[in-house]
């Protein structure tokens, strides 16, 4: 074996560099985070061949001075830290000092700086084995330049590894898509190859700011986010950004971006808060979209985790884990069918060139509103086929059509059943507004309902819908412990295994608190004599066996808990109205009035989406109006 023995700088540099220097966009991420550190209000980048020939970056920050050029381009050479309480609490994005110095050794790197008091600037590279700094004077504008030519051409085994230019192009303009995004204030321009690619003004109003975020993320995403902004004062931490629609998941999680004190950042604490949040509106195996910011004191959390600084350790994770759930769960809940309906939305196809209709939507609403209070009482949709009746609706008949919907969902014998009903002839005199929903005109096949709202066609899966509205109430009668129960007339005898037998027995505390009372009559008998008054009309034997078939799954007594909100999914699914079943006008009204007061109503339990909007300008398009 050989003797042990000092390595040279530039073997040790080209070691270290195989953590922090993976390909061109680790470079780019490196140098483009000292620019912002030194104050850079604008950064220009230049790539030629996907960053494999040539980076050169140039800031207007404040320059480095003329006698710490050569230690900028030595290992643990850096001016963010000088203790160690420093690393404890961190707030620059550079701090280990060892990313030039890695990337000079295994390219031709050119540091060239002035500051503002310096008459001219001096420019700095490496030579030879000892990597010994050669610095000379140079024509430079005050800011910084770093050029990096030829990456890894000392290392041949590295290159081998690099893909195909247009691979790592995507690599590294991801990388100033990320740093774009954590400073609004800070102008970008990336060229490629010559070509300019991305130009970015500073975005400093919050119109600029979305502007920029839709620059790179699409327009799509910022048509389909919400606005958050919550401030913990208790705690010190702020998140604010850009939460995605639910309606707006993706089938991979290429739209995630999100920022401690500025720095991108992968964490299971914050993936697994933000994906609890959606739990109860994302469909299986989609992913939230969300550009977010999390604001917090530096020493709460450790950025020295791993080289390239995209782990972090939070200090005290179960309170950041919280607050982020407990912030973006509401945000959701909060979202109605009016956030989903913005002007931008509700211009729909206009904003691609299509013309408008020849007749203004509000006077199209208007006459049909009028159209329809002309013959008050006269319409009740009935026949499967889609046809109207005329034939005259007592106030009685309309109290029955409404009990009959509340005997859908809890608590509704609790609500006046008439004054729920909104419809064209019954809508308050002078109120004019029409409800984000609008008002239902027909329903098809006993499946969809259709309504005329301000901005042209609402289309709503009528079971998805009122599973939601069943499964929020009956969360909120859990979480009350006020599940009202109903005695059946006759028990009901069930047969089962004996393993269901045992769990039914186990759990009857958790059976009691969802509405059941049951009781174990043999080794594979159990009797139901109590169910939930909401489900009570519902299939008592299948019910059962299904809320049975996930206790088995969830296990004990504490995952069960756990899981109370997948069980009363179940539970809510099956005493939602069914399909083809058929409603009447007022029930449908009902229905969309008790949606647009229900949370996270765009969703059913399953995270598809309960009602689509088609805009005027939508419909136009299918006809090819105004074209």
């Amino acid at each position: 074996m050989s003797r042990i023995q000092l390595l040279s700088p530039r073997l040790a540099n080209q070691i270290a560099a195989g953590e922090v220097v993976e390909r061109p966009a680790s470079v780019i991420k490196e140098i483009l985070e000292n620019s912002l550190d030194a104050g850079a209000s604008k950064i220009d980048l230049e790539v030629e061949q996907g960053g494999i020939k040539l980076i050169r970056i140039r800031d207007n920050g404040n320059g480095i001075e003329k006698d710490d050029l050569p230690l900028a381009l030595s290992r643990h050479a850096t001016s963010k830290i000088t203790a160690l309480e420093d690393l404890e609490a961190v707030g620059s994005l550079g701090f280990r000092g060892e990313a030039l110095a890695s990337i000079s050794s295994v390219s031709r790197l050119t540091l060239t700086s002035r500051q503002p008091d310096q008459e001219n600037a001096w420019m700095v590279q490496t030579e030879g084995r000892d990597m010994e700094a050669q610095l000379e004077p140079a024509a430079h504008p005050q800011g910084t330049t770093v050029e990096v030519k030829d990456l890894f051409f000392n290392t041949p085994a590295r290159r081998k590894f690099l893909k195909t230019e247009k691979t790592e192009y995507r690599h590294l303009e991801e990388v100033v898509k990320r740093l774009a995004l954590s400073r609004f204030d800070v102008a970008f321009q990336l060229r490629h190859n010559g070509k300019v690619i991305h130009q970015l003004r500073q975005a400093e109003s919050e119109m600029e700011q979305e502007r920029r975020v839709a620059s790179i993320c699409g327009s799509a995403f910022i048509d389909n986010a919400l606005k958050a902004d919550v401030v913990a004062e208790a705690s010190g931490l702020r998140l604010w950004g850009w939460v995605g629609l639910p309606t707006f998941s993706r089938s991979q999680a290429d739209l995630q971006y999100f920022f401690v004190n500025g720095r991108m950042i992968r964490d299971k604490v914050v993936t697994h808060a933000v994906r609890q949040a959606y739990a109860d509106v994302l469909y299986h195996g989609r992913h939230p979209a969300y550009v977010l910011f999390l604001e917090l004191d530096p020493s709460l959390v450790d950025v020295n985790v791993h080289p390239t600084k995209h782990e972090v350790r939070f200090r005290e994770s179960r309170l950041v884990h919280d607050f982020l759930f407990r912030t973006l769960h509401r945000l959701i809940a909060d979202m109605r069918p009016e956030d989903q309906l913005s002007d931008n939305k509700a211009a729909g196809s206009n904003a691609l060139g299509l013309q408008p209709t020849t007749q203004p939507i509000e006077q199209n609403y208007e006459q049909s509103r009028m159209a329809f209070r002309s013959s008050p009482g006269q319409s009740s949709y009935t026949s499967p086929g889609g046809g109207f009746q005329n034939s005259p609706t007592s106030v009685n008949q309309v109290r029955e059509q409404i009990s009959g919907y509340g005997a859908l969902h809890p608590g509704a014998e609790q609500r006046p059943a008439v004054e729920n009903v909104v419809s064209f002839d019954q809508k308050p005199e002078g109120e004019e507004e029409c409800p984000p929903l609008g008002y239902a005109v027909a329903q098809i096949h006993g499946v969809f309902i259709l309504a005329e709202n301000q901005h042209g066609l609402v289309v709503v899966d009528m079971h998805a819908a009122h599973e939601r509205i069943v499964y929020e109430r009956m969360k909120q009668s859990y979480e009350q412990d006020v599940v009202r129960s109903q005695p059946l007339l006759v028990p009901q005898s069930l047969a089962v295994s004996q393993r269901e037998a045992n769990c039914a027995e186990e759990h009857s505390e958790t059976f009691k608190r969802l509405g059941f009372e049951l009781a174990r009559m043999g080794e594979e008998t159990l009797v139901v004599r109590q169910v939930p008054v909401s489900l009570a009309k519902g299939n008592i034997e299948q019910l059962i066996r299904d809320v049975l078939s996930d206790m088995l799954v969830y296990g004990e007594s504490k995952r069960i808990q756990q899981h109370i909100n997948e069980l009363l999914g179940t539970m809510a699914c099956h005493g939602a109205v069914r399909a083809n079943r058929q409603l009447t006008l007022p029930e449908m009204n009902a229905l969309l009035r008790d949606m647009e007061q229900t949370e996270r109503s765009g969703q059913c339990n399953h995270g598809r989406p309960t009602w689509t909007q088609m805009s005027m300008g939508d419909l136009d398009k299918l006809f090819m109006r105004g074209q």
